[in-house]
């Protein structure tokens, strides 16, 4: 018996060394002052949206002006894969992650995987629910969704019928965005219906086909994104309807759309700024320098009106 305790007491202790939420030294990944030695992994929502190809392009121009190497996956709209995505960077050696979240919950268990390893994550336009994240880079999307809907009542006034598109359920933009609205529509507009398309511009269309037949009267919408937005377009068009259309993103379709006289409006990020500010930030983290908790980018309302300044 005198021999077995030291032997319980040995395990347990290492038991409780393998539960600590310090990773062990031999996981933590090297420090490197080199820039050129750095990995960079990037997962992106989904590659099928202009938006994330721009915030893309942003990530791989800075880390090519720093000398860092970037490995990009796409998680295409699905959490399950982003999350083995991530898990295959990890494996392939990355000093730093970039994510950008399909699911602000689910992606929470490879974020915390990170953690254990000491690798740190930068997160891109979405949060994550759990796990320690150096940093959001992204707009404010709640003031996003204010601006959508003071658009909204500017234009048509208080109690106009509205429609609302929103994206994929879960993602931290989706409630962001929506609830930003909300604290307009709520007081001064009549959301007759709200579904979503999860950001996506086919869904968008078919989605808005069926809004219309069940609320005929609908005098405005908004989409959480310029695919929707761009997609419900398609289907009011076809309907012969007269709808005010606000989206959001400012990407190039939206744009050129809202010169030719057809989406009203888009709230407009920076994609390709969140992508170079968050490198930056992955940066500052390797070196052991302070970054904020979140990293904010402008947004800018565009117009028909505010496009045609801008070329004068």
């Amino acid at each position: 018996m005198k021999k077995i305790l030291p032997l319980l007491l040995s395990l347990s202790l290492l038991l409780l060394g393998a539960c600590s939420l310090q990773p062990p030294e031999w996981a933590k990944p090297d420090k490197k002052t080199n820039l050129e030695d750095i990995k960079l992994g990037l997962s992106v929502s989904t590659l099928n949206n202009p938006f994330f190809v721009s915030m893309k392009n942003g990530v791989e121009a800075e880390a090519k002006a720093q000398g860092m190497e970037v490995v990009v996956v796409d998680a295409q709209n699905d959490a399950a894969k982003q999350i083995n995505d991530v898990q295959d960077l990890i494996q392939q050696g990355v000093d730093a992650l970039l994510i950008n979240p399909t699911d602000s919950s689910a992606i929470s268990t490879a974020v915390q995987s990170a953690n254990s390893l000491g690798i740190p994550v930068v997160t891109l336009d979405r949060s994550a629910e759990e796990g320690e994240v150096a940093t959001l880079v992204s707009s404010d999307n709640e003031k996003g969704g204010e601006m959508a809907g003071k658009f909204v009542v500017e234009k048509l006034g208080e109690g106009a019928k509205v429609a609302e598109l929103e994206g994929v359920p879960g993602a931290s933009a989706t409630r962001e965005r929506g609830s930003g609205f909300h604290n307009i529509a709520d007081e001064k507009l009549d959301v007759v219906a709200k579904q979503t398309a999860n950001f996506d511009r086919t869904e968008g269309l078919n989605t808005m086909e069926n809004l219309l037949q069940g609320n005929p009267g609908i005098e405005a919408v908004f989409a959480h994104n310029d695919e929707m937005a761009l997609g419900a377009f398609q289907a009011i068009q076809s309907s012969g309807k007269d709808v005010l259309v606000v989206g959001f993103d400012g990407n190039e379709d939206a744009i050129n759309s809202i010169k030719d006289g057809k989406l009203s409006a888009t709230v407009a990020q920076q994609p390709e700024k969140i992508g170079s500010l968050a490198v930056q930030a992955a940066k500052d983290v390797l070196q052991g320098n302070d970054v904020k908790d979140t990293i904010p980018v402008p947004l800018k309302l565009v117009t028909k009106d505010s496009v045609s300044d801008s070329e004068e």
